[in-house]
């Protein structure tokens, strides 16, 4: 039986802030369905933020210190079986009982440790991986403590090793002055961590990494340019033989819109009008004019710029002006955009709902009521909502860009066939946004039109089905 450990610093719907969050919780489970001779395994961190729910759940396997540089740190073990994943829970509360998951002045320090304790418990547990998959600069140190540390000690000698890249942005940069104290990495080390004068620990899982996969096949050629690899197109260059792209999937039993039990009216791709009950509660809920005859345009995203919030400001007053349409914008991020779309709510109070927060409940009832879903984004390693919005029915208007581009596909008709599943421009203008969510509204008050482009989104796949074997086939090749 093959064996796979996934290492990673949140995991749905244990702890998640985004997107990493919800392949951790629905990939391994999704590669187990894939495959019955395989034995899939996930440790993270055990955060305060773990509910009881889950505590109650779960198993206490023992405890062992973790040497890290001079310290002597406790590390508990628990675990808990999850549709048919193991999941270890590392325990210590002095790194992971906080009120965030990250942002803190020590988050270095934090995931060293969580790095080295994971490569410390597959010896205590006993579980020997073939394959150890990491994810994100949160685990990079992972690969590279297994190499420069335990590679001569018997059953960690042929451990393969894949690192995913989820988003280049954040790559775990510090002061090469700490290597020792903070990171227990030896001046023989330096060369593997140390880039442009800093120690980078993105760039050292990629360099220790036998495989290098990032989250759509767009986003793995992109990553190449300097437009687009924050520095680190040299590495990548250097290690293009190891690079693949394989486009995230969405959790189909969470993102269900026939059995989703916290929206106001189930429906399917063949009871698409019960979707406007959804539109009238959520109208309702938020206090707009409940009416099913007008398009809900939404925003779900975090605020900053390179999700296109830019482009979007230029254009959305003269949208919200001219055309017979309602906004629902919910996110948090940057102040001027927080500030812009509360300001819009006051010039359109008819029209525009802006939600400065994030509640993914709330936001499953904004999908479940969206008919047309913007998604502008200047570089999107893969995009989940764009995924999410087309199972909930509503047309994505999106960027060709990382793995929008490759989910979704320009909508024109020809032959009297329906060809592809919502909106999408290329160049990185307001004018064209503003063109391209014409187009969607136009559509959308057709009725004959959007009903079939309704039916073809919400039966597009975006499951983790192809994505899984994708990943089984990588493994197999190492």
């Amino acid at each position: 039986m093959k064996k796979i450990l996934f290492i990673g610093a949140e995991a749905m719907p244990f702890a998640a802030t985004g997107g990493l969050g919800d392949v951790m919780g629905s990939l391994p489970a999704a590669i187990s369905a894939a495959d019955g001779d395989v034995d899939v395994r996930v440790v993270l961190p055990l955060y305060g933020a773990v509910s009881e729910k889950w505590r109650s759940q779960m198993t206490f396997l023992g405890h062992f210190d973790v040497m890290l540089a001079w310290r002597r740190q406790y590390c508990g073990i628990y675990s808990l079986v999850k549709d048919n994943v193991t999941y270890y829970f590392l325990d210590n509360e002095f790194y992971f009982k906080r009120d965030t998951l990250y942002g803190c002045f020590d988050d270095g320090e934090r995931f060293a440790f969580f790095c080295k304790a994971a490569i410390e418990m597959i010896g205590f547990v006993g579980y020997y991986p073939d394959v150890l998959h990491a994810h994100d600069w949160q685990a990079a140190l992972s690969l590279i403590y297994l190499d420069t540390k335990y590679r001569h000690i018997s059953g960690y000698e042929n451990i393969k090793t894949v690192f995913t890249i989820h988003n280049i942005e954040y790559q775990g940069k510090y002061d090469l002055g700490i290597l020792r104290e903070v990171f227990d990495l030896s001046d023989w080390d330096t060369h593997i961590v140390e880039y442009d004068g800093c120690i980078n620990l993105m760039k050292g899982a990629i360099v220790c990494a036998n495989k290098v996969s990032t989250v759509s096949p767009r986003y793995a050629e992109e990553i190449k340019s300097a437009e687009y690899a924050h520095g680190l197109e040299k590495v990548l260059e250097e290690n293009s033989c190891k690079l693949c792209g394989i486009l995230n999937g969405i959790d189909y039993n969470f993102y269900d819109p026939e059995t989703n039990g916290g929206i106001a009216k189930n429906f399917s791709a063949t009871s698409i009008y019960d979707k406007y009950e959804n539109k009238i509660a959520l109208q309702r809920e938020v206090g707009l004019p409940e009416n099913k005859n007008i398009p809900i345009i939404s925003v779900i995203s975090r605020l900053a710029s390179h999700k296109g919030l830019d482009l979007i400001t230029e254009m959305v007053y003269n949208l919200m002006y001219e055309r017979d349409a309602q906004l629902v914008i919910l996110g948090k991020g940057e102040a001027v955009y927080e500030s812009f779309f509360t300001d819009l709510e006051r010039a359109f109070p008819e029209k525009v709902k802006a939600l400065m927060t994030y509640d993914r409940d709330l936001a499953n009832r904004i999908y479940a009521a969206t008919d047309i879903f913007l998604m502008p984004s200047k570089s999107e390693p893969c995009g989940l909502s764009q995924m999410i919005a087309s199972r909930y029915g509503a047309i994505p208007v999106t960027r060709e860009t990382g793995g929008l581009y490759d989910s979704i596909k320009s909508y024109y008709e020809a032959d009297g066939q329906i060809h592809g599943n919502g909106f999408t421009f290329f160049d990185y203008s307001s004018a064209v946004l503003r063109r391209r969510t014409d187009d969607a509204i136009d559509l959308w008050y057709d009725e004959g039109k959007r009903m079939a482009l309704i039916g073809k989104i919400m039966t597009t796949d975006f499951s983790w089905k192809a994505s899984a074997i994708r990943y089984i086939e990588m493994y197999s090749s190492l």
